[in-house]
């Protein structure tokens, strides 16, 4: 058993605040949650009062309600990246990153980066004490959850961007210039562009990519095709260009990969090829 005390018995703001994540399952029911919240005025009193802030995954959404991310950099759960971006357009959001912190306020991304969160706070106090818990969890360093986020899911935060997913999909092993494929969905360049960086905090030529990854992990997982036929598969036009793309955007190899020596979110999921929006 754990006591817990009533916000309305505490006398004063702690040293440092955590807030916790909630147990809902889309966005909009998360903001049902956290708008007017009692817990904001604390958050807010914490801050005003030099307390150290903390928050993952959903639970950054009570900071952000509360307004202590205005102008800062912050990180939350890839998924809900979209829906965050979009209420709070003053806090400047890297969702690929799986801790940030910054003034005093530290944020952390999915369910488990809760993990990263906890041993970031053990850290301000103590390095020491933070480094020999790792070790006994045997919790290594991820800098980025941008390996686990499934583009065909972030698409569908936006009818655009649904239309963009799927057209690349069906187009993936051709050249696909920008201004071509926002004429083929209907939508400007520049609207395309400015819906792309809204939603996803991506330009559309790095969603490409994405998708391409995505893809090219599938095919590296479950087939035997050499790795110049999946680049030609996926619209490289060598191995050298998806091997670097590989190694900069998922910080591995075409043949950790096959080894299965590599974490996934992107081209691993059960069930076979990769999802898809629906039509």
């Amino acid at each position: 058993m754990l006591a817990t005390t009533p916000l309305t018995e505490i006398a004063e703001p702690p040293d440092v605040l955590v807030m916790p994540a909630v147990g809902v399952k889309t966005p909009d029911r998360i903001v049902d949650v956290v708008r007017g919240h009692p817990a904001l005025d604390w958050v807010a009193a914490g801050r005003g009062s030099g307390a150290a802030l903390a928050a993952a995954c959903s639970g950054t959404f009570f900071l952000a309600e509360a307004g202590v991310l205005d102008g800062l950099t912050a990180t939350t759960s890839w998924w809900l990246g979209p829906a965050f971006r979009a209420r709070y357009a003053r806090v400047d959001l890297d969702e690929r990153r799986t801790l940030i912190h910054d003034d005093r306020v530290t944020t952390a991304g999915a369910a488990f980066a809760h993990i990263d969160l906890a041993l970031a706070i053990v850290q301000q106090h103590s390095p020491a004490l933070a480094d020999l818990v790792a070790r006994y969890l045997l919790i290594g360093d991820r800098p980025s959850q941008a390996i686990f986020a499934v583009p065909s899911l972030l698409a569908t935060a936006d009818p655009t961007m649904t239309a963009f997913e799927r057209w690349i999909r069906d187009h993936l092993a051709e050249p696909l210039p920008i201004n071509s494929v926002a004429h083929a969905i209907g939508v400007s360049e520049r609207t395309l562009q400015r819906t792309t960086a809204s939603v996803l905090g991506m330009s559309p030529v790095e969603f490409v990519q994405e998708i391409r990854l995505d893809q090219a992990i599938f095919l590296l997982r479950t087939t035997q095709q050499s790795v110049d036929t999946i680049a030609s598969a996926v619209g490289y036009q060598n191995s050298a260009t998806l091997r670097a793309l590989i190694r900069r955007r998922r910080h591995t190899s075409t043949t950790e990969i096959r080894r299965g020596n590599a974490l996934f979110g992107p081209g691993h999921r059960r069930g076979g090829r990769g999802a898809r929006t629906g039509r």
